[in-house]
């Protein structure tokens, strides 16, 4: 089972170059992000006509994350439990909540998309709500594997951090910005401690998965790895291969972030109704 990641910065901008990727890289199931829609937007009919179920949780022209499926998806929430919101408070003093979390259940594996804040500058609201959002979906992760360790777990997406100093072009040039700050890295670390792994390091050790449209970032190499993809230990069992898309930031209209993907051994539904021959 084939299962990927990509924020595609505006499906309705992109869906044409997405669902053409889907069919050709023969991929099971996508989780998305920056989808930039609500539900009455979304361009179903493409996804459809590639064989491809989509849930989505989308609330304004900002954010927004979904997942395409060609397999069936059950179990699925919008947001996680404890997920703190941004904004202007309501009468009740509650935050809006944000479209940045979705998560499913296929061939009992469990995923999730997730669009992490951007933070925007050292000692701003935002990074505050970053760093929150980060400790209170490690704190819910957790939970989950001890409700459940057996299953196979991922969280997907665009993460907004680059834990590693050789995950940016030159570390230098980021001194004193987001994504590289220790309190940001210490967050991102946390996941690890509560029993995930980048599962697709080992197999790709080296590449970005995001470059910046101005200044010629892509030509010149100037990218950041931003998009993980991490599991737990059921799920980083059953990996057997991964892979960073980087065509895919080539060519006409690209997304800013490429594909991240992983291979599972896991049995699907259309594996057992292949023929099969001695």
């Amino acid at each position: 089972m084939r299962i990927a990641t990509w924020n595609v910065n505006s499906i309705r901008a992109r869906v044409d170059r997405v669902a053409d990727w889907l069919v050709r890289e023969d991929v099971d199931v996508l989780a998305m992000q920056e989808i930039k829609c609500k539900e009455n937007q979304f361009p179903f009919e493409q996804f459809t006509a590639a064989g491809y179920e989509v849930e989505l949780h989308g609330l304004s022209q900002w954010n927004g994350v979904a997942f395409a499926s060609r397999l069936p998806m059950t179990e699925v929430t919008k947001d996680f439990e404890n997920m703190p919101g941004f904004g202007v408070a309501a009468d009740d003093g509650t935050l809006p909540l944000e479209a940045r979390a979705l998560g499913v259940t296929v061939n009992d594996v469990r995923l999730w998309s997730l669009y992490v804040p951007n933070g925007r500058e050292l000692g701003h609201a935002h990074y505050d709500y970053k760093l929150r959002w980060l400790a209170a979906l490690s704190a819910d992760t957790r939970a989950w594997i001890a409700a459940n360790p057996e299953q196979p777990l991922a969280l997907m997406g665009d993460w907004n951090v680059a834990p590693l100093d050789t995950d940016v072009w030159d570390i230098q040039a980021f001194e004193g910005s987001t994504h590289v700050s220790p309190p940001e890295r210490a967050a991102f670390n946390d996941f690890m401690d509560a029993g995930l792994t980048d599962v697709v390091r080992p197999r790709i050790p080296t590449g970005y998965t995001y470059w910046d449209y101005k200044q010629l970032r892509f030509p010149r190499n100037e990218g950041m790895r931003i998009d993980f993809i991490l599991g737990s230990q059921p799920f980083s069992d059953k990996v057997t291969n991964a892979g960073i898309d980087r065509n895919e930031r080539k060519g006409d209209a690209p997304s800013d972030h490429v594909p991240v993907w992983v291979d599972l051994d896991v049995e699907t539904e259309e594996d057992d109704d292949r023929p099969m021959f001695w």
